[in-house]
């Protein structure tokens, strides 16, 4: 069987490279180098060359923030090569999975939110990323959509190397204590992902969440990185108000995984456990 993963340099990307090396079938991996996932000719010439079974779509336009002031750039990466990647899909008849995010939903919620609760994004970035649900739903491909939050990994930028960084250089720091979610290891997506893939469990399409369980603030968080990765920091919490940013964040953002779990059979780690994992692998290198 043949799979094609596009965005392969990104965190989610690099963690199904390094977790389908001992796969018997054949993952071809491309980035923005090999495959401009928003040219649709090149999208389809690729997807009729290499006829794979199914598309994993790992890449996104993700800056929350500059999303805001280039609203057309993350609709073409969010949206636009999206429909590109469905309708290829549909023409070789491959299951397309794509990454979405908590970003859909408003954040005013007080219990988690499945999968049909109503969405309402606040932002361009979770305009574009809904935007682009639709266009798969629209294409009449075969897709499984799985929205995640909180993504963090050894690989790349994200706020769990960011604190381990500057708690080791820091006497004190000021994290956002009214955000509420689940940070999510992005090995663990990975991995579920590949058990839908590898078992071949993608009969059922639809719409699925995804996060490591558990709940916490991003103050919770900090704390908890801090203290695994050793370091000595006085965390103080804060409001969101006390730090500019041209987009309101979710204050609440946490996902009910019963769906996914009753569906393909998962069993999803503990927020602190994974975090502890992720913390080994980075003192480690």
């Amino acid at each position: 069987m043949n799979i094609l993963v596009t965005g392969a340099n990104g965190q989610l990307g690099n963690e199904i490279r390094r977790r389908s090396e001992a796969s018997a079938n054949r993952y071809i991996f491309t980035d923005v180098a090999e495959l401009d996932i928003t040219d649709a000719e090149a999208v389809m010439r690729l997807a009729q060359k290499e006829r794979p079974s199914v598309i994993i779509n790992c890449a996104a336009y993700t800056n929350v923030d500059k999303a805001e002031d280039d609203e057309q750039t993350a609709h073409l990466i969010n949206c636009t090569a999206v429909a590109n990647l469905a309708s290829a899909a549909k023409a070789v008849d491959a299951v397309l999975v794509h990454i979405s995010t908590d970003y859909v939903f408003d954040g005013c919620g007080c219990t988690p939110y499945t999968e049909d609760a109503e969405v309402a994004p606040t932002g361009a970035y979770g305009r574009t990323k809904l935007a682009g649900e639709r266009a798969v739903a629209e294409s009449g491909c075969r897709y499984v959509i799985i929205r995640t939050a909180w993504l963090y990994s050894s690989f790349g930028r994200n706020f769990v190397k960011t604190m381990r960084t500057l708690t080791g250089e820091r006497e004190a720091l000021q994290v956002v204590f009214d955000q509420v979610g689940t940070p999510t290891y992005t090995g663990d997506l990975a991995d579920a992902i590949l058990h839908i893939v590898e078992e071949e469990r993608y009969n059922k399409c639809g719409v699925y969440h995804y996060s490591n369980e558990g709940v916490c603030s991003w103050y919770d968080f900090a704390k908890e990185i801090c203290t695994m990765s050793g370091n000595e920091c006085n965390i103080h919490p804060c409001h969101s108000n006390e730090f500019s940013s041209k987009v309101a964040r979710p204050h609440y953002s946490v996902l009910d995984k019963s769906k996914i779990k009753q569906t393909f059979g998962l069993s999803i780690p503990h927020w602190k456990e994974s975090l502890a994992k992720c913390i080994e692998e980075l003192k480690q290198e």
